[in-house]
């Protein structure tokens, strides 16, 4: 497989397996380091290997007093030579432990690089070398200096760790990367670019602060004015690489009436769905560890509310809330009941008996719109044989099938909205299609009508 560089190159990928969490979680850091022959490239006055084991051993002298942090070494590339092409030489050096600095410090000191690049499968045997302890943030920083020289698919390991949860998105640091190379890393993680061995230090130090810092994080729902007002609605964080929920928290507003604080992993890149009425989805945000972010989406809400005037007979009465763009049922909703929707424009169809249709309704901020309709009235068919029946609506000059009958010897009640209507029948012992009669009636509002066929 090609390698892309001109300069010395190195790249720092961070993947990190986590839970949720309110307070800071104990945390384990595996450095992998690549030890492969091309790491003795020239890099400024040194080659690559000197720089990144000066740079990791000071990373793990600065890490030694920090407090529920434990860490440990993963090398490939430095048992077997170039030559032999060996697609398996990775090796745990120095397993997690309390107080093994030392340990890992020395080993930096005796690596020589000498083989293959195998990112892939030191990635997938890294994800072993963490002791299984839940509440535990794992996580992996590779240091490297070039693509996948092996069968592996980088890719393909990173995005199959994150579906199980074994491992969060890659962060990649190049220096000197050509257009070609870091596209090879665009589907493992996040890019950031270093020309120096000074910023090479900067951006470990950045991924160092992101994997022990704790970040907190609120997210301001804007009702109309740009007020973040809204609250009391669930919020789904999902990793915007995998799909995989991470956190669902029910928004909420502190004593002090401001959106309550949470703590959140800014390792993954984050797409959030706010659970209004339709759903609010806020794609590919990026925390900044360490600090205080704000996460700002729009979820203005007014109330809508269906009544009957008087009693009704229907049972369990329900409307239908329409996109009007898209024609998708939006949300189905009971009548007297009050329903939080977002601010715009809707089509209503109530179940009602005809079916009533509002081709537009405005739900408007902090307020409740209130959708009467009129009480309904009954009608009675009264059968003396067994009957095919059609109810039918006139309406706008048109006649509309509401319903249709098939009645014995029996009474039968239809619930009906107040307005005018045909009954359509036939004995179904009549075989002659001439047979059919129409009888007009009128639907009032709290009242029953009667009719008796013969």
């Amino acid at each position: 497989m090609p390698r892309f560089f001109n300069i010395a190159s190195i790249l720092l990928i961070l993947l990190v397996a986590a839970n949720g969490y309110a307070q800071p979680p104990k945390t384990r850091i595996l450095f992998v380091l690549d030890a492969s022959g091309s790491m003795y490239a020239k890099m400024g006055k040194d080659n690559r290997i000197t720089v990144a084991k000066r740079m990791l051993s000071r990373m793990v002298d600065s890490l030694q007093y920090q407090e529920d942090l434990e860490i440990a070494l993963r090398v490939y590339g430095h048992q077997s030579q170039k030559t032999e092409h060996n697609c398996k030489d990775t090796k745990l050096e120095v397993p997690f432990s309390p107080n093994n600095h030392s340990d890992i410090k020395e080993r930096i000191k005796s690596i020589r690089p000498k083989g293959t690049t195998l990112i892939a499968y030191s990635l997938q045997e890294a994800a072993y070398d963490f002791p299984k302890t839940s509440g535990v943030r794992n996580i992996i920083i590779l240091i490297t200096d070039g693509i996948e020289e092996c069968d592996g698919d980088p890719c393909a390991v990173s995005l199959a760790l994150q579906k199980q949860g074994v491992i969060l998105r890659p962060f990649v640091i190049g220096i000197g990367l050509s257009v070609e190379f870091k596209a090879q890393f665009d589907c493992v993680g996040r890019y950031f670019e270093a020309e120096t061995e000074e910023d090479f230090s900067e951006v470990l130090n950045v991924v160092i602060s992101q994997a022990i810092n704790n970040t907190s994080t609120q997210v301001n729902l804007l009702d109309s004015y740009g007020k973040p007002t809204e609250t009391d609605v669930n919020m789904t964080f999902t990793d915007a690489a995998t799909d995989r929920v991470i956190y669902n928290y029910f928004h909420t507003l502190d004593y002090r009436g401001n959106p309550d604080t949470l703590y959140i992993d800014p390792s993954y890149k984050y797409n959030i769905t706010v659970h209004t009425v339709p759903p609010v989805v806020k794609k590919d945000i990026e925390l900044t560890a360490g600090k205080h972010n704000t996460i700002a989406i729009d979820a203005p809400q007014g109330k809508l509310k269906f009544e009957i005037n008087g009693v009704t007979n229907y049972n369990k009465l329900q409307g239908l809330i329409i996109d009007k763009k898209t024609g998708a049922i939006i949300n189905v909703q009971e009548f007297n009941y009050e329903q939080k929707y977002i601010v715009g424009d809707y089509k209503l169809e109530l179940l009602t008996l005809p079916r009533i249709t509002q081709e537009s309704i405005s739900i408007v901020q902090d307020k409740a719109t209130t959708l009467q309709v009129q009480q309904p009235g009954k009608l009675n068919v009264i059968t003396r044989g067994k009957y095919e029946i059609g109810i039918f609506r006139i309406h706008k000059g048109e006649t509309e099938l509401v319903k249709v009958l098939k009645l014995g010897l029996q009474k039968n009640v239809t619930v009906l909205q107040p307005g005018h209507y045909q009954l359509i029948y036939r004995a179904t012992a009549t075989k002659e299609t001439l047979s059919t009669k129409t009888t007009n009636f009128t639907i009032k509002s709290g009242e029953m009508k009667h009719i008796t066929l013969r």
